[in-house]
């Protein structure tokens, strides 16, 4: 499933080629949003926004379109008109006169009134979102140390919207490995120090990862989430199972957490007294 840094690149992607426009066709392949093919043309798209691993896509008529890619959805920008060569099925399109944006193979799909859009069962439910630049270390620390997390393991606690927005399976492991925790570690037995150290990792990777990871930063991209000149996201542990650590030089080992694929360094990352291997 791609995580929050790949959704708000995409974002960007698409903002880039359609905001601002009047939308001149919108097609949607689920018989519940038929009736948007009339309602919506004529309307101007007013901006394309990540929540977590949403995309809300708001309109100046008052709609405002929920899309979640899932596992395997994924969107397209494509001159009007025209459509990729693909096996994928088509969910949602919506033309301008400069380009069409195009959904494939996403099921969670839904219209709802700008309004009344924050109702959203999914986002009632989503903790802040790790590349929102006002988010502070100091902020994440805090949740780390409040009762809902704080005896919780890390392992878990970071694939849970509700703590943070965003974070996924690699970033789950490239943040563990940057603050040197295992994955069965809680905050309620961290320092003050290491706690400190993993509020810093939980926004830095995920916004490094945003701004670098296999893309230059492009026209949209949030300049104020863009890394420093130098820097580039690379995987330290995910799926680098039996080569050596960067820091340290023993072979990362594959194990798992929460029914999901686990990677870390066992040297850096040692288990807490009494827990076992990831």
């Amino acid at each position: 499933m791609p995580e929050g840094p790949e959704i708000r690149r995409a974002a960007d992607r698409l903002a880039t080629a359609v905001a601002g426009q009047a939308l001149r066709r919108a097609e949607f392949a689920f018989p519940q949003l038929k009736r948007f093919e009339r309602e919506l043309p004529g309307s101007r798209i007013v901006s394309i926004t990540p929540r977590g691993k949403a995309l809300l896509t708001a309109f100046d008529s008052g709609w405002t379109l929920y899309t979640h890619n899932q596992l395997y959805g994924v969107w397209k920008v494509a001159r009007p008109g025209e459509r990729p060569d693909t096996s994928r099925s088509l969910r949602v399109a919506l033309e301008t006169a400069r380009a069409a944006i195009l959904l494939y193979s996403a099921s969670d799909i839904g219209m709802w009134r700008s309004d009344e859009i924050e109702a959203h069962p999914f986002l009632q439910g989503l903790g802040p979102d790790v590349l929102e630049p006002s988010l502070s270390a100091d902020a994440v620390a805090a949740r780390l140390d409040s009762p809902a997390f704080r005896r919780r393991a890390l392992g878990g606690l970071l694939l849970d919207q509700g703590f943070l927005a965003g974070l996924g399976n690699y970033l789950r492991a490239e943040v563990l490995w940057e603050a040197g925790l295992h994955p069965a570690a809680r905050p309620a037995d961290l320092d003050a120090a290491q706690r400190e150290r993993l509020a810093r990792a939980l926004l830095s990777i995920p916004r490094l990862s945003y701004s670098t990871r296999g893309v230059e930063p492009a026209p949209g991209m949030r300049p104020d989430l863009i890394a420093h000149e130098g820097e580039r996201f690379r995987f330290h542990v995910f799926k680098r199972e039996d080569q050596p650590c960067g820091r340290c030089g023993t072979p990362i080992a594959r194990g798992s957490a929460n029914s999901r694929p686990m990677f870390l360094c066992p040297h850096c990352q040692p288990a807490p007294r009494g827990d076992g291997k990831a």
